[in-house]
């Protein structure tokens, strides 16, 4: 009997407790392609709702590794695993990799619990704006540049000309409304495990160590061993992986004219590429 009952497979073996693990990696955008796919909403939401679809599991953990990004992809992300661990009825253990900054936080603060190696990367609750500047390039190199608005405020923040003081003050106004719902997000997840900390909202960041003792993560550890601390050493750990193509891609969605589009979606993956090289670097990554 005891033979037969290893064949079954674990969701149907009342001795063994299966967890499904999503892992949520890579800069936080909006879009993607064939070539490179980027950590947002539509690339997350199926890995979700199939983990979460799991009736017998008594938990969902997600493995989170991100230097942030696109703040509304990260909060999008964040209430769909609020919503689906509220309709499911099931508790969310994040697991914290590398890093969880910026919006990578955001995300975490989805969780339950929050499970940081002692070495991660964690908070940066901030928003940020960052660009280059070519006053005078266009003059050196010879070219007219011509710029049509109808609404006087269209060009603003124009790279191709001197930085304007009101420009920078609206910019200043947008990033703070963006940071007061990033704050009140933390604020309302982590509630009293948050310390008082004159730098908490700076955006500044430390080690998982160190988060632990803010209350930004509720325990230092990995997921195969907390997760066997939890549910037993007969925890099965069930990877909820992204559905492949015929040449074993990752399929957000349908393609078409793949031919008139791979030139631009090469181009484009490497735009986000850089992109997302600038994020990383902000943590020594």
């Amino acid at each position: 009997m005891a033979s037969l009952k290893s064949l079954l497979p674990a969701r149907f073996r009342k001795d063994m407790t299966v967890i499904p693990v999503v892992r949520l990696s890579g800069a936080i955008m909006a879009g993607g392609n064939q070539f490179r796919q980027n950590l947002n909403l539509a690339t997350a939401a199926p890995l979700l709702a199939r983990a979460f679809a799991d009736k017998q599991a008594p938990a969902v953990a997600i493995m989170i590794n991100s230097p942030g990004g696109s703040p509304v992809q990260s909060r999008l992300i964040y209430k769909r695993i609020r919503d689906l661990a509220e309709e499911k009825d099931k508790k969310v253990l994040m697991f914290v990799e590398d890093v969880a900054a910026s919006g990578g936080y955001m995300i975490a603060c989805a969780g339950d619990e929050i499970i940081a190696d002692p070495s991660s990367v964690v908070g940066s609750i901030g928003v940020i704006s960052a660009g280059f500047g070519f006053t005078g390039l266009i003059d050196k190199i010879g070219v007219e540049r011509r710029v049509y608005t109808a609404g006087e405020n269209k060009s603003l923040l124009d790279p191709f000309k001197p930085e304007n003081p009101e420009d920078i003050a609206y910019l200043k106004e947008l990033q703070l409304d963006i940071h007061k719902v990033f704050i009140d997000l933390v604020k309302d997840s982590r509630g009293a495990r948050l310390k008082d900390d004159p730098d908490m909202f700076t955006g500044r960041f430390w080690t998982g160590q160190r988060g632990k003792e803010l209350g930004l993560v509720d325990d230092l550890g990995d997921l195969r061993a907390t997760l066997r601390a939890r549910y037993g050493d007969k925890v099965k750990m069930r990877l909820i992986a992204p559905q492949r193509g015929l040449f074993g891609r990752k399929v957000p969605g349908v393609a078409t004219g793949f031919a008139a589009n791979a030139l631009a979606g090469v181009a484009e993956a490497g735009l986000n590429a850089i992109d997302e090289r600038a994020l990383w670097s902000r943590y020594g990554l």
